[in-house]
């Protein structure tokens, strides 16, 4: 953990004294009250946690880039370092072993596997030699690897070449990246995820402008690059699906007889309450699920965008043939779900139509608040509430729309601030995640006993990392990473509690 003994012993004891008291209050909720199979474990991405942004053959992606314009991080924050799992790893899958957790989630950097994005410029044998150890490390420990392929990290190169996820030349480079990546890993790794949060990298990549590459249209930020936030989300969108189609076509066909895997894609969704009674307000809270969720779970398990979609944009939303439909229709074997909060939403007149952006599409307004009244308590997120019955809801809500598929909770978490004036003995306390995670189990465990067919719940996030627009400020680990002192580990009490919740 990288503490002197002294000191380390008190904190341990410290945190097991406080730990046990949590521990205590929820004696008879355990993994025990989940199905025998039910998968328990903690996530990461490779931009957030590996570093070594230059090192063993990997090329630049569009966050290398982004990062190291001033201002669009917060403190100017780089995931040039991060939390160097690059050089760590090995330690750090030992903290997850001493969890007892399941299974860890993570990312394969498109540019550590493929430097300049394609075929054409080789396969980086570093980069595979790397990921093959991080599996075999995971698989030593007794945990089962979830691997993501695409975690928002284009690179650079496709960027540059044809504007990456606006083109459809994409859809080839992807899959030659995702065959790569199922030819050297597929053996040992049983879980695939094409994309993770597509929400999230079309409408803040190209809607907003605040995440990679940072595109918009002029009236929503002038220091964006520029762009058309009324329509390249979706463009972005449609390729996205595409190639998330061809992908698992080719898992199929080509892999999974042999390899007996599963693949999957991971889409985030809010939960949404209606405001008051009234039909216009149900109405819109279901607009807002369509723009967030239905957006990319409709053409997946339907074959079609949702209709609320293909009448409010028009051609702004590209369509698919029938054949790029019949395609992606069915293209899962599960569905991951990254859930966090949940909102008041009303209805709103549609936006003046000079202006169209993503934003104004969905045509709600959404707020934590109500009557000055808060939908949960609110976290140090701003955005985020702590609604835990949202995720039952959510997961109760795609049971119904989406034919009962298999469900991972994927993604599920809670911040604190990195306050570097606080003592190293009070922020490792986190009493808060410990009562936030084991609200939501229970409501995960609802909706189970309700007859949905969720299969495992994951925590965001194993250590704190970079957090994208928000640099270093939030914490979300179950484990602390000291920034002043050389990157050093720390146990925070929410990982005794999950040990003691996990144990066999």
């Amino acid at each position: 953990m990288g503490v002197g003994t002294g000191m380390a012993k008190l904190l341990l004891a410290a945190l097991l004294l406080a730990a046990t008291a949590c521990i205590g209050a929820h004696a008879k909720f355990s993994r025990h009250s989940f199905p025998k199979d039910f998968v328990f474990g903690t996530g990461s991405a490779a931009y957030q946690y590996e570093g070594a942004y230059k090192e063993g053959g990997k090329g630049p992606s569009i966050w290398d880039k982004f990062t190291h314009i001033p201002g669009k991080i917060l403190n100017n924050d780089t995931g040039d370092v991060a939390d160097d799992m690059y050089h760590r790893y090995k330690g750090d899958v030992q903290l997850l072993k001493d969890m007892n957790l399941d299974a860890f989630r993570f990312s394969i950097a498109w540019t550590r596997i493929l430097p300049n994005g394609s075929l054409s410029g080789g396969i980086n044998k570093e980069g595979v030699a790397f990921y093959n150890n991080l599996i075999n490390e995971v698989i030593a420990k007794g945990l089962k690897p979830f691997v993501t392929i695409f975690h928002w990290d284009t690179p650079l190169a496709l960027e540059d070449k044809y504007g990456g996820f606006l083109s459809e030349n994409i859809i080839k480079d992807y899959v030659d990246f995702a065959e790569v990546c199922f030819k050297e890993f597929g053996d040992r790794v049983k879980v695939w995820t094409t994309f993770n949060e597509p929400w999230t990298y079309a409408s803040m990549g190209y809607g907003t402008g605040a995440h990679a590459p940072g595109r918009c249209s002029p009236f929503v930020s002038k220091s964006c690059t520029p762009g058309d936030s009324g329509r390249e989300p979706y463009v972005v969108t449609h390729h996205i699906l595409l190639a998330h189609a061809e992908a698992v076509a080719l898992y199929n066909a080509r892999y999974k007889p042999a390899q007996r895997g599963q693949i999957g894609i991971t889409a985030v969704s809010h939960w949404f309450v209606p405001a008051s009674n009234s039909s216009a307000d149900a109405r819109a809270v279901q607009r807002s699920l369509d723009f967030m969720y239905g957006w990319f779970l409709d053409p997946i398990v339907h074959g079609e965008y949702p209709g609320t979609m293909l009448g409010y944009l028009g051609d702004r939303l590209p369509r698919f043939t029938a054949e790029q439909a019949k395609l992606i229709k069915d293209s899962y074997d599960f569905i991951g779900v990254n859930y966090y909060t949940a909102y008041f939403t009303s209805a709103k007149p549609a936006p003046n139509g000079l202006e169209q952006s993503y934003d104004g599409d969905i045509r709600a307004n959404t707020s934590g608040f109500r009557d000055g009244v808060p939908i949960g308590k609110p976290e140090f997120v701003p955005i985020f509430f702590e609604y835990p019955q949202g995720l039952r809801e959510l997961l109760l809500y795609t049971s119904r729309r989406y034919n009962n598929p298999v469900l991972y909770v994927t993604e599920n978490g809670i911040a604190e601030e990195n306050n570097k004036t606080i003592p190293l003995e009070v922020a490792l306390k986190d009493g808060h995640r410990i009562r936030f995670h084991s609200q939501h189990l229970q409501f995960v465990n609802h909706a189970i006993k309700n007859g949905v067919n969720v299969k495992g719940y994951f925590t965001w996030t194993f250590m704190d990392c970079f957090e994208w627009g928000d640099g270093y400020l939030d914490r979300f680990g179950l484990i602390f990473i000291d920034r002043l002192n050389g990157l050093k580990r720390y146990r925070k009490q929410s990982t005794y509690w999950i040990q003691n919740f996990l144990k066999r």
